[in-house]
Protein backbone atom coordinates (compact mmCIF):
# COMPACT_ATOMS: atom_id res chain seq x y z
CA UNK A 1 0.00 0.00 0.00
CA UNK A 2 1.06 3.31 -0.53
CA UNK A 3 0.59 5.56 2.42
CA UNK A 4 -0.58 9.14 1.55
CA UNK A 5 0.68 12.48 2.43
CA UNK A 6 -1.96 14.52 4.59
CA UNK A 7 -1.46 17.91 5.02
CA UNK A 8 -1.82 19.05 8.64
CA UNK A 9 -4.88 21.23 7.12
CA UNK A 10 -6.78 18.31 6.03
CA UNK A 11 -6.92 17.29 10.19
CA UNK A 12 -8.01 20.47 10.91
CA UNK A 13 -11.99 20.82 12.41
CA UNK A 14 -13.26 17.40 11.57
CA UNK A 15 -17.01 16.71 11.29
CA UNK A 16 -17.67 14.54 14.83
CA UNK A 17 -20.82 11.95 14.43
CA UNK A 18 -22.24 10.19 17.19
CA UNK A 19 -22.96 6.96 15.06
CA UNK A 20 -20.28 4.47 13.73
CA UNK A 21 -19.65 3.87 10.52
CA UNK A 22 -21.50 1.32 9.51
CA UNK A 23 -24.78 2.57 10.48
CA UNK A 24 -23.84 6.09 8.91
CA UNK A 25 -26.41 6.34 6.04
CA UNK A 26 -29.31 5.16 8.41
CA UNK A 27 -27.86 8.24 10.84
CA UNK A 28 -30.37 10.95 10.15
CA UNK A 29 -27.31 13.80 11.37
CA UNK A 30 -25.07 12.08 9.42
CA UNK A 31 -27.30 12.48 6.09
CA UNK A 32 -28.03 15.88 6.72
CA UNK A 33 -24.18 17.65 7.22
CA UNK A 34 -22.65 15.11 4.75
CA UNK A 35 -25.30 16.02 2.08
CA UNK A 36 -24.73 19.87 2.97
CA UNK A 37 -22.00 20.87 4.83
CA UNK A 38 -19.58 17.91 2.83
CA UNK A 39 -20.77 17.15 -0.35
CA UNK A 40 -21.57 20.69 -1.53
CA UNK A 41 -17.86 22.12 -0.55
CA UNK A 42 -16.47 18.68 -2.38
CA UNK A 43 -18.35 18.05 -5.39
CA UNK A 44 -18.30 21.63 -6.97
CA UNK A 45 -14.49 21.28 -7.74
CA UNK A 46 -14.68 17.72 -9.22
CA UNK A 47 -14.37 17.17 -13.16
CA UNK A 48 -17.08 14.75 -13.23
CA UNK A 49 -19.39 17.06 -11.96
CA UNK A 50 -21.86 18.75 -14.72
CA UNK A 51 -22.89 21.55 -12.24
CA UNK A 52 -21.01 23.86 -12.65
CA UNK A 53 -22.84 26.66 -15.07
CA UNK A 54 -26.31 25.99 -12.82
CA UNK A 55 -26.69 27.24 -9.29
CA UNK A 56 -27.07 24.62 -6.60
CA UNK A 57 -30.16 24.51 -4.17
CA UNK A 58 -29.21 21.08 -2.28
CA UNK A 59 -28.21 17.77 -2.13
CA UNK A 60 -29.82 14.98 -1.44
CA UNK A 61 -28.80 11.29 -0.49
CA UNK A 62 -31.97 9.55 -2.48
CA UNK A 63 -30.39 5.59 -1.85
CA UNK A 64 -27.36 4.32 -0.31
CA UNK A 65 -25.99 0.53 -0.33
CA UNK A 66 -22.70 -1.15 1.72
CA UNK A 67 -20.51 -3.23 -0.43
CA UNK A 68 -18.24 -5.22 2.08
CA UNK A 69 -15.38 -6.15 1.69
CA UNK A 70 -12.71 -8.41 4.43
CA UNK A 71 -11.40 -5.05 5.61
CA UNK A 72 -13.63 -2.51 4.86
CA UNK A 73 -17.66 -1.47 4.77
CA UNK A 74 -17.93 0.79 1.52
CA UNK A 75 -21.19 2.76 0.58
CA UNK A 76 -22.69 3.21 -2.50
CA UNK A 77 -24.14 6.71 -2.61
CA UNK A 78 -26.36 8.05 -4.91
CA UNK A 79 -27.49 11.46 -4.81
CA UNK A 80 -29.70 14.22 -6.62
CA UNK A 81 -28.67 17.45 -7.05
CA UNK A 82 -31.15 20.23 -7.49
CA UNK A 83 -30.19 23.45 -9.33
CA UNK A 84 -32.18 26.87 -8.69
CA UNK A 85 -32.97 26.94 -12.13
CA UNK A 86 -35.35 24.21 -11.19
CA UNK A 87 -34.39 20.79 -12.56
CA UNK A 88 -31.83 17.82 -10.96
CA UNK A 89 -28.90 15.61 -12.01
CA UNK A 90 -28.40 12.18 -10.23
CA UNK A 91 -24.73 11.35 -9.60
CA UNK A 92 -23.26 8.08 -8.35
CA UNK A 93 -20.40 8.30 -5.30
CA UNK A 94 -19.00 5.15 -3.66
CA UNK A 95 -17.66 6.35 -0.21
CA UNK A 96 -15.33 4.65 2.38
CA UNK A 97 -14.52 6.07 5.76
CA UNK A 98 -10.38 5.31 6.86
CA UNK A 99 -8.34 6.02 9.35
CA UNK A 100 -4.59 7.65 8.24
CA UNK A 101 -2.75 4.34 8.37
CA UNK A 102 -5.24 2.76 5.85
CA UNK A 103 -5.56 5.53 3.23
CA UNK A 104 -3.91 4.90 -0.40
CA UNK A 105 -5.04 8.85 -1.36
CA UNK A 106 -4.53 12.27 -0.29
CA UNK A 107 -8.07 12.68 -2.39
CA UNK A 108 -9.88 13.63 0.41
CA UNK A 109 -13.96 14.39 1.21
CA UNK A 110 -13.32 15.56 4.60
CA UNK A 111 -11.61 14.76 8.08
CA UNK A 112 -14.61 12.80 10.16
CA UNK A 113 -14.98 11.17 13.78
CA UNK A 114 -17.87 8.41 13.29
CA UNK A 115 -18.16 7.27 16.45
CA UNK A 116 -14.68 6.78 18.61
CA UNK A 117 -12.53 6.23 15.54
CA UNK A 118 -11.08 9.27 13.80
CA UNK A 119 -10.31 9.32 9.99
CA UNK A 120 -11.10 10.77 6.38
CA UNK A 121 -14.23 9.97 4.01
CA UNK A 122 -12.51 9.26 1.12
CA UNK A 123 -14.25 8.74 -2.90
CA UNK A 124 -13.88 4.67 -2.59
CA UNK A 125 -12.40 4.36 -6.15
CA UNK A 126 -9.16 5.83 -4.62
CA UNK A 127 -8.71 2.80 -2.10
CA UNK A 128 -7.13 0.05 -3.92
CA UNK A 129 -8.75 -2.49 -1.88
CA UNK A 130 -12.37 -1.32 -3.19
CA UNK A 131 -10.94 -1.60 -6.36
CA UNK A 132 -9.94 -4.54 -6.36
CA UNK A 133 -13.49 -5.95 -4.66
CA UNK A 134 -15.37 -4.46 -7.72
CA UNK A 135 -13.06 -7.01 -10.13
CA UNK A 136 -14.07 -9.63 -7.74
CA UNK A 137 -17.64 -9.23 -7.97
CA UNK A 138 -17.67 -8.75 -11.66
CA UNK A 139 -15.35 -11.79 -12.23
CA UNK A 140 -17.79 -13.40 -9.95
CA UNK A 141 -15.42 -14.57 -7.40
CA UNK A 142 -16.70 -12.65 -4.19
CA UNK A 143 -19.81 -12.76 -2.82
CA UNK A 144 -22.40 -10.60 -3.87
CA UNK A 145 -23.51 -9.00 -0.96
CA UNK A 146 -26.18 -6.73 -0.88
CA UNK A 147 -29.15 -8.03 -3.36
CA UNK A 148 -29.88 -4.33 -4.58
CA UNK A 149 -26.62 -4.49 -6.57
CA UNK A 150 -26.42 -6.45 -9.85
CA UNK A 151 -22.91 -7.62 -10.39
CA UNK A 152 -22.58 -9.12 -14.03
CA UNK A 153 -19.95 -11.31 -15.76
CA UNK A 154 -19.96 -11.56 -19.41
CA UNK A 155 -19.52 -13.76 -21.53
CA UNK A 156 -16.15 -12.96 -22.60
CA UNK A 157 -14.68 -12.29 -19.31
CA UNK A 158 -12.00 -15.19 -18.29
CA UNK A 159 -9.88 -12.95 -16.39
CA UNK A 160 -10.55 -14.04 -12.68
CA UNK A 161 -7.74 -13.45 -10.78
CA UNK A 162 -7.10 -9.45 -9.64
CA UNK A 163 -3.44 -8.13 -10.16
CA UNK A 164 -3.41 -4.78 -10.55
CA UNK A 165 -5.36 -1.23 -10.92
CA UNK A 166 -5.00 2.62 -12.01
CA UNK A 167 -6.95 5.50 -13.46
CA UNK A 168 -7.22 5.98 -16.79
CA UNK A 169 -5.96 9.02 -18.24
CA UNK A 170 -7.70 12.42 -16.48
CA UNK A 171 -11.15 12.02 -14.78
CA UNK A 172 -13.65 13.49 -16.90
CA UNK A 173 -17.33 12.85 -16.91
CA UNK A 174 -17.03 9.12 -15.71
CA UNK A 175 -13.65 7.42 -14.06
CA UNK A 176 -12.04 4.57 -15.64
CA UNK A 177 -10.11 2.10 -14.04
CA UNK A 178 -7.70 -0.03 -15.86
CA UNK A 179 -6.98 -3.58 -14.37
CA UNK A 180 -4.61 -5.74 -15.34
CA UNK A 181 -3.72 -3.98 -17.71
CA UNK A 182 -6.18 -5.91 -19.83
CA UNK A 183 -10.05 -4.64 -19.20
CA UNK A 184 -11.39 -1.42 -18.17
CA UNK A 185 -13.83 -0.42 -15.71
CA UNK A 186 -15.77 2.53 -16.79
CA UNK A 187 -17.68 4.02 -13.58
CA UNK A 188 -20.90 6.47 -14.68
CA UNK A 189 -20.81 9.32 -12.75
CA UNK A 190 -23.94 11.12 -13.80
CA UNK A 191 -26.31 8.32 -13.68
CA UNK A 192 -30.04 7.89 -15.32
CA UNK A 193 -33.01 5.90 -13.82
CA UNK A 194 -32.77 3.84 -16.75
CA UNK A 195 -30.21 1.54 -18.31
CA UNK A 196 -27.46 3.17 -19.92
CA UNK A 197 -27.11 3.01 -23.76
CA UNK A 198 -23.36 2.18 -23.44
CA UNK A 199 -23.91 -0.99 -21.34
CA UNK A 200 -26.90 -1.64 -23.48
CA UNK A 201 -25.16 -1.56 -26.94
CA UNK A 202 -22.16 -2.52 -26.03
CA UNK A 203 -23.28 -5.62 -24.30
CA UNK A 204 -25.46 -5.98 -27.65
CA UNK A 205 -22.53 -5.95 -29.60
CA UNK A 206 -20.10 -8.54 -27.73
CA UNK A 207 -23.03 -11.07 -27.00
CA UNK A 208 -25.45 -10.74 -29.68
CA UNK A 209 -23.75 -9.47 -32.59
CA UNK A 210 -19.94 -10.50 -31.89
CA UNK A 211 -19.02 -7.50 -33.69
CA UNK A 212 -15.20 -7.12 -33.41
CA UNK A 213 -14.77 -3.46 -34.18
CA UNK A 214 -15.57 -1.97 -30.64
CA UNK A 215 -14.16 -3.15 -27.20
CA UNK A 216 -15.65 -6.81 -25.78
CA UNK A 217 -18.16 -5.93 -22.98
CA UNK A 218 -17.28 -7.63 -19.94
CA UNK A 219 -19.40 -7.24 -17.33
CA UNK A 220 -21.28 -4.36 -15.69
CA UNK A 221 -22.49 -3.25 -12.18
CA UNK A 222 -26.34 -2.25 -11.41
CA UNK A 223 -28.91 -1.36 -8.89
CA UNK A 224 -31.70 -2.47 -9.02
CA UNK A 225 -34.98 0.62 -8.08
CA UNK A 226 -38.67 0.22 -7.87
CA UNK A 227 -37.52 3.28 -10.30
CA UNK A 228 -36.12 1.32 -12.61
CA UNK A 229 -32.26 -0.33 -12.86
CA UNK A 230 -29.60 2.29 -12.74
CA UNK A 231 -26.14 1.60 -14.89
CA UNK A 232 -23.07 2.41 -12.30
CA UNK A 233 -20.44 0.49 -13.97
CA UNK A 234 -19.49 -0.91 -17.69
CA UNK A 235 -16.45 -3.41 -17.78
CA UNK A 236 -14.55 -3.75 -21.21
CA UNK A 237 -11.66 -4.98 -23.46
CA UNK A 238 -8.77 -2.48 -22.78
CA UNK A 239 -8.39 -2.04 -26.62
CA UNK A 240 -4.09 -1.75 -27.72
CA UNK A 241 -4.34 2.00 -29.67
CA UNK A 242 -2.45 4.69 -30.77
CA UNK A 243 -4.55 7.46 -29.85
CA UNK A 244 -7.92 8.76 -30.78
CA UNK A 245 -8.94 9.47 -34.48
CA UNK A 246 -9.06 13.45 -33.52
CA UNK A 247 -5.72 13.54 -32.56
CA UNK A 248 -4.82 11.13 -35.68
CA UNK A 249 -6.97 13.53 -38.23
CA UNK A 250 -5.46 16.53 -36.94
CA UNK A 251 -1.88 15.41 -37.93
CA UNK A 252 -3.24 14.59 -41.47
CA UNK A 253 -4.63 18.09 -41.96
CA UNK A 254 -1.39 19.88 -40.72
CA UNK A 255 0.40 17.32 -43.18
CA UNK A 256 -2.07 17.99 -45.92
CA UNK A 257 -2.26 21.77 -45.53
CA UNK A 258 1.80 22.00 -45.37
CA UNK A 259 1.58 19.98 -48.70
CA UNK A 260 -0.11 23.14 -49.95
CA UNK A 261 3.48 25.08 -49.54
CA UNK A 262 5.46 22.45 -50.24
CA UNK A 263 3.80 21.87 -53.36
CA UNK A 264 3.33 25.07 -54.59
CA UNK A 265 -0.62 24.50 -54.69
CA UNK A 266 -2.95 27.18 -56.31
CA UNK A 267 -5.78 26.74 -54.18
CA UNK A 268 -8.08 28.24 -56.91
CA UNK A 269 -6.75 25.46 -59.38
CA UNK A 270 -7.95 22.88 -57.26
CA UNK A 271 -10.78 21.20 -59.22
CA UNK A 272 -13.89 21.46 -57.02
CA UNK A 273 -16.81 19.24 -56.45
CA UNK A 274 -20.60 18.75 -55.06
CA UNK A 275 -21.05 17.98 -51.53
CA UNK A 276 -22.68 14.43 -51.16
CA UNK A 277 -21.09 13.05 -54.54
CA UNK A 278 -20.21 9.61 -54.29
CA UNK A 279 -16.41 8.97 -55.53
CA UNK A 280 -14.20 5.75 -55.59
CA UNK A 281 -10.79 6.35 -54.83
CA UNK A 282 -9.84 5.70 -58.17
CA UNK A 283 -12.21 8.61 -59.12
CA UNK A 284 -10.49 11.52 -56.84
CA UNK A 285 -8.93 13.82 -59.40
CA UNK A 286 -4.85 12.98 -59.50
CA UNK A 287 -4.33 16.58 -58.10
CA UNK A 288 -5.81 16.24 -55.02
CA UNK A 289 -4.11 12.84 -54.72
CA UNK A 290 -0.89 14.65 -54.92
CA UNK A 291 -2.23 16.96 -52.20
CA UNK A 292 -3.66 15.25 -49.59
CA UNK A 293 -2.08 11.25 -50.44
CA UNK A 294 -3.43 8.23 -51.30
CA UNK A 295 -3.70 7.39 -46.97
CA UNK A 296 -5.67 9.51 -46.16
CA UNK A 297 -8.76 8.53 -48.15
CA UNK A 298 -7.90 4.81 -47.41
CA UNK A 299 -8.18 5.73 -43.74
CA UNK A 300 -11.72 7.18 -44.36
CA UNK A 301 -12.37 4.25 -46.65
CA UNK A 302 -11.49 1.52 -43.51
CA UNK A 303 -13.85 3.90 -41.26
CA UNK A 304 -16.35 3.89 -43.53
CA UNK A 305 -16.78 0.50 -43.46
CA UNK A 306 -16.52 0.24 -39.94
CA UNK A 307 -19.56 2.52 -39.58
CA UNK A 308 -21.38 0.38 -42.04
CA UNK A 309 -20.79 -2.66 -39.94
CA UNK A 310 -21.58 -0.93 -36.75
CA UNK A 311 -24.57 0.13 -37.97
CA UNK A 312 -25.46 -3.59 -39.80
CA UNK A 313 -25.09 -5.14 -36.44
CA UNK A 314 -27.35 -2.70 -34.73
CA UNK A 315 -30.15 -2.89 -37.11
CA UNK A 316 -30.24 -6.65 -37.91
CA UNK A 317 -31.82 -8.05 -34.88
CA UNK A 318 -35.05 -10.01 -35.03
CA UNK A 319 -35.30 -10.95 -31.53
CA UNK A 320 -34.71 -7.89 -29.22
CA UNK A 321 -37.40 -5.35 -29.48
CA UNK A 322 -34.72 -2.78 -28.23
CA UNK A 323 -32.37 -3.34 -31.70
CA UNK A 324 -34.97 -4.39 -34.43
CA UNK A 325 -35.09 -1.75 -37.23
CA UNK A 326 -38.71 0.09 -37.26
CA UNK A 327 -40.47 2.33 -40.03
CA UNK A 328 -40.82 6.00 -40.12
CA UNK A 329 -44.57 7.48 -38.60
CA UNK A 330 -46.26 10.08 -37.64
CA UNK A 331 -44.94 9.59 -33.66
CA UNK A 332 -41.30 10.09 -34.70
CA UNK A 333 -41.59 12.97 -37.11
CA UNK A 334 -43.62 14.83 -33.92
CA UNK A 335 -41.02 13.93 -31.52
CA UNK A 336 -38.16 15.02 -34.03
CA UNK A 337 -39.55 18.00 -35.05
CA UNK A 338 -40.63 19.25 -31.16
CA UNK A 339 -37.11 18.46 -30.05
CA UNK A 340 -35.10 20.14 -33.04
CA UNK A 341 -37.58 23.77 -33.06
CA UNK A 342 -36.92 23.33 -29.25
CA UNK A 343 -33.01 23.24 -29.63
CA UNK A 344 -33.35 25.78 -32.70
CA UNK A 345 -34.91 28.83 -30.76
CA UNK A 346 -32.69 27.97 -27.92
CA UNK A 347 -29.29 28.48 -30.23
CA UNK A 348 -30.99 31.55 -31.55
CA UNK A 349 -31.24 32.99 -27.82
CA UNK A 350 -27.82 31.89 -27.05
CA UNK A 351 -26.26 33.39 -30.23
CA UNK A 352 -28.39 36.73 -30.24
CA UNK A 353 -26.97 37.25 -26.73
CA UNK A 354 -23.27 36.53 -27.53
CA UNK A 355 -22.96 38.48 -31.08
CA UNK A 356 -20.70 40.97 -29.10
CA UNK A 357 -18.29 38.16 -28.60
CA UNK A 358 -18.18 37.40 -31.96
CA UNK A 359 -16.33 39.56 -35.21
CA UNK A 360 -15.06 39.26 -38.97
CA UNK A 361 -16.40 36.25 -40.78
CA UNK A 362 -17.64 34.68 -37.65
CA UNK A 363 -20.03 38.18 -37.27
CA UNK A 364 -20.75 37.85 -40.30
CA UNK A 365 -22.17 34.51 -40.53
CA UNK A 366 -23.96 34.84 -37.71
CA UNK A 367 -26.18 37.55 -39.02
CA UNK A 368 -26.72 35.66 -41.84
CA UNK A 369 -28.00 32.55 -39.97
CA UNK A 370 -29.87 35.09 -37.75
CA UNK A 371 -31.28 36.66 -41.29
CA UNK A 372 -32.31 33.64 -42.48
CA UNK A 373 -33.52 31.58 -39.56
CA UNK A 374 -36.83 31.05 -41.12
CA UNK A 375 -35.76 28.79 -43.95
CA UNK A 376 -33.75 27.06 -41.13
CA UNK A 377 -36.76 26.50 -39.49
CA UNK A 378 -38.92 25.50 -41.94
CA UNK A 379 -36.26 23.03 -42.91
CA UNK A 380 -36.21 21.58 -39.56
CA UNK A 381 -40.21 21.23 -39.91
CA UNK A 382 -39.74 19.78 -43.85
CA UNK A 383 -39.61 16.52 -42.90
CA UNK A 384 -42.71 14.11 -44.17
CA UNK A 385 -42.47 10.60 -42.87
CA UNK A 386 -44.08 9.23 -45.27
CA UNK A 387 -41.64 9.90 -47.95
CA UNK A 388 -39.30 7.87 -45.93
CA UNK A 389 -38.51 4.22 -47.48
CA UNK A 390 -36.19 3.59 -45.12
CA UNK A 391 -35.51 1.88 -41.60
CA UNK A 392 -34.85 3.49 -38.19
CA UNK A 393 -32.43 1.68 -35.77
CA UNK A 394 -30.16 2.63 -32.57
CA UNK A 395 -27.31 4.71 -33.49
CA UNK A 396 -24.43 5.56 -31.81
CA UNK A 397 -26.26 8.74 -31.13
CA UNK A 398 -22.64 10.82 -30.56
CA UNK A 399 -20.55 9.94 -33.18
CA UNK A 400 -17.25 11.43 -34.00
CA UNK A 401 -13.38 10.91 -34.44
CA UNK A 402 -12.94 11.56 -30.27
CA UNK A 403 -15.20 8.58 -30.14
CA UNK A 404 -12.74 6.30 -32.77
CA UNK A 405 -9.45 4.63 -31.64
CA UNK A 406 -6.98 4.30 -34.00
CA UNK A 407 -5.22 0.70 -34.26
CA UNK A 408 -2.85 0.12 -36.86
CA UNK A 409 -4.28 0.15 -39.55
CA UNK A 410 -7.58 -0.38 -38.57
CA UNK A 411 -10.44 1.63 -35.96
CA UNK A 412 -12.32 1.07 -32.93
CA UNK A 413 -15.55 2.67 -31.95
CA UNK A 414 -16.60 3.15 -28.47
CA UNK A 415 -18.53 5.14 -26.00
CA UNK A 416 -22.05 4.62 -26.94
CA UNK A 417 -23.30 6.53 -24.05
CA UNK A 418 -24.89 9.07 -26.62
CA UNK A 419 -25.60 12.66 -27.54
CA UNK A 420 -24.81 14.35 -23.60
CA UNK A 421 -27.61 17.32 -23.76
CA UNK A 422 -29.80 14.39 -24.80
CA UNK A 423 -32.42 13.15 -22.13
CA UNK A 424 -32.02 9.09 -21.53
CA UNK A 425 -34.75 8.39 -23.23
CA UNK A 426 -34.18 10.34 -26.13
CA UNK A 427 -30.63 8.57 -26.74
CA UNK A 428 -32.50 5.56 -26.81
CA UNK A 429 -34.74 6.06 -29.68
CA UNK A 430 -34.27 4.54 -33.32
CA UNK A 431 -32.95 6.94 -35.86
CA UNK A 432 -31.72 6.95 -39.26
CA UNK A 433 -27.80 5.36 -39.12
CA UNK A 434 -26.96 8.76 -41.31
CA UNK A 435 -27.48 10.54 -38.38
CA UNK A 436 -23.98 9.11 -36.97
CA UNK A 437 -22.53 9.56 -40.70
CA UNK A 438 -23.25 13.09 -40.52
CA UNK A 439 -21.70 13.54 -37.02
CA UNK A 440 -18.70 12.00 -38.64
CA UNK A 441 -18.61 14.95 -41.22
CA UNK A 442 -19.18 17.67 -38.96
CA UNK A 443 -16.04 15.95 -37.09
CA UNK A 444 -13.78 16.17 -40.32
CA UNK A 445 -15.42 19.91 -41.03
CA UNK A 446 -14.00 20.66 -37.27
CA UNK A 447 -10.46 18.64 -37.83
CA UNK A 448 -9.89 20.77 -41.20
CA UNK A 449 -10.95 24.21 -39.28
CA UNK A 450 -9.42 23.26 -35.87
CA UNK A 451 -6.10 23.14 -38.10
CA UNK A 452 -6.31 26.00 -40.08
CA UNK A 453 -6.99 27.94 -36.31
CA UNK A 454 -4.26 26.66 -34.35
CA UNK A 455 -1.74 27.01 -36.99
CA UNK A 456 -3.04 30.47 -38.62
CA UNK A 457 0.01 31.59 -39.20
CA UNK A 458 2.25 28.44 -40.35
CA UNK A 459 0.53 27.95 -43.75
CA UNK A 460 1.08 31.23 -46.67
CA UNK A 461 -2.13 31.94 -47.51
CA UNK A 462 -4.70 33.98 -47.10
CA UNK A 463 -7.52 33.02 -44.89
CA UNK A 464 -10.06 32.68 -47.70
CA UNK A 465 -7.53 30.37 -49.91
CA UNK A 466 -7.42 28.01 -47.09
CA UNK A 467 -11.22 27.89 -46.04
CA UNK A 468 -11.97 27.40 -50.07
CA UNK A 469 -9.30 24.81 -49.83
CA UNK A 470 -10.51 23.30 -47.24
CA UNK A 471 -13.86 22.68 -48.31
CA UNK A 472 -12.73 20.98 -51.06
CA UNK A 473 -11.15 18.70 -49.03
CA UNK A 474 -14.45 18.01 -47.21
CA UNK A 475 -16.13 17.14 -50.10
CA UNK A 476 -13.65 14.91 -51.20
CA UNK A 477 -13.69 13.15 -47.61
CA UNK A 478 -17.41 12.71 -47.80
CA UNK A 479 -17.63 11.62 -51.08
CA UNK A 480 -15.19 8.74 -50.40
CA UNK A 481 -16.57 7.64 -47.08
CA UNK A 482 -20.04 8.15 -48.25
CA UNK A 483 -19.63 5.46 -51.28
CA UNK A 484 -18.04 2.82 -49.60
CA UNK A 485 -20.34 3.26 -46.91
CA UNK A 486 -23.71 2.89 -48.93
CA UNK A 487 -21.56 0.01 -50.94
CA UNK A 488 -21.41 -1.80 -47.57
CA UNK A 489 -24.47 -1.29 -45.87
CA UNK A 490 -26.68 -1.96 -48.97
CA UNK A 491 -24.64 -4.84 -49.14
CA UNK A 492 -25.58 -6.02 -45.68
CA UNK A 493 -29.18 -5.68 -46.03
CA UNK A 494 -29.25 -2.15 -44.14
CA UNK A 495 -32.05 -0.09 -45.66
CA UNK A 496 -31.11 3.50 -45.58
CA UNK A 497 -33.30 4.45 -48.71
CA UNK A 498 -32.03 5.60 -51.97
CA UNK A 499 -29.65 8.47 -53.25
CA UNK A 500 -32.47 11.13 -53.28
CA UNK A 501 -33.43 10.35 -49.30
CA UNK A 502 -29.61 9.43 -48.29
CA UNK A 503 -28.95 12.75 -49.56
CA UNK A 504 -32.44 14.43 -47.73
CA UNK A 505 -31.44 12.78 -44.16
CA UNK A 506 -27.44 13.65 -44.77
CA UNK A 507 -28.46 17.58 -45.07
CA UNK A 508 -31.24 17.26 -42.73
CA UNK A 509 -28.73 15.75 -40.10
CA UNK A 510 -25.66 18.05 -40.68
CA UNK A 511 -27.81 21.07 -40.38
CA UNK A 512 -29.17 19.59 -37.07
CA UNK A 513 -25.33 18.48 -35.90
CA UNK A 514 -24.63 21.99 -36.73
CA UNK A 515 -26.51 24.08 -34.95
CA UNK A 516 -26.45 21.24 -31.95
CA UNK A 517 -22.67 23.01 -32.24
CA UNK A 518 -23.09 26.89 -32.23
CA UNK A 519 -24.75 26.39 -28.60
CA UNK A 520 -21.47 24.60 -27.75
CA UNK A 521 -18.94 27.06 -28.98
CA UNK A 522 -21.06 29.71 -28.12
CA UNK A 523 -20.72 28.79 -24.52
CA UNK A 524 -17.42 27.41 -24.13
CA UNK A 525 -15.22 29.25 -26.62
CA UNK A 526 -16.98 31.93 -29.34
CA UNK A 527 -13.71 32.17 -31.55
CA UNK A 528 -14.57 28.42 -32.66
CA UNK A 529 -18.55 29.81 -33.37
CA UNK A 530 -17.53 29.86 -37.03
CA UNK A 531 -16.67 26.54 -37.63
CA UNK A 532 -20.87 25.32 -36.79
CA UNK A 533 -21.71 28.84 -38.59
CA UNK A 534 -19.83 27.87 -41.69
CA UNK A 535 -20.72 24.51 -41.92
CA UNK A 536 -24.50 26.00 -41.74
CA UNK A 537 -23.91 28.69 -44.41
CA UNK A 538 -22.62 25.63 -46.90
CA UNK A 539 -25.21 22.79 -46.28
CA UNK A 540 -28.06 25.95 -46.55
CA UNK A 541 -25.77 27.23 -49.82
CA UNK A 542 -25.81 30.78 -48.37
CA UNK A 543 -23.74 32.86 -50.87
CA UNK A 544 -21.36 34.74 -49.07
CA UNK A 545 -22.02 38.47 -48.72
Amino acid sequence: MIKAKINEDQFQNPFVFKTEWKNAFEDSDFLKVFSSDILENYIANKRWYGGKASTLKYIEVIDSFKIVSKNNTYYGVLLEVNFKEAFYQHYFMPVSFMSEEELDTNTIIAPVKMGAAEGFLVDALHQEDFRKLLFEKIAGVAEKGDMKVKFHRGKKMHDKVYKSSKFMGVEQSNTSIIYNDSVVLKIFRRIYISTNPDYEISRFLTERMNFKSSPEYKGSISVELSEGNITLGLMQELVPNQGDAWAFMLEEMDRIFDNLKNKKIKTEKLPDIELFKRLKISEVPHEIIDWAGLSIFLRIQTLATRTAEMHIALGSDIHDTAFTPTTYNGDYTVWLKNRLTYQFQNRLNILENNLHKLDGLALELANQFLDNKKEIRKLFLDFDWTKMKSERIRIHGDYHLGQVLVNGEDFYLLDFEGEPESTIRDRKVKQPPLKDVAGMFRSFHYSIYATLFNNKDKYPYEQQELFHAGEVLFKYFVGVFLQTYTEVAQAGNLNIGYRKEIDFLLKYCILEKAVYELGYELNSRPRWAVIPLTGIASIMEFKAT
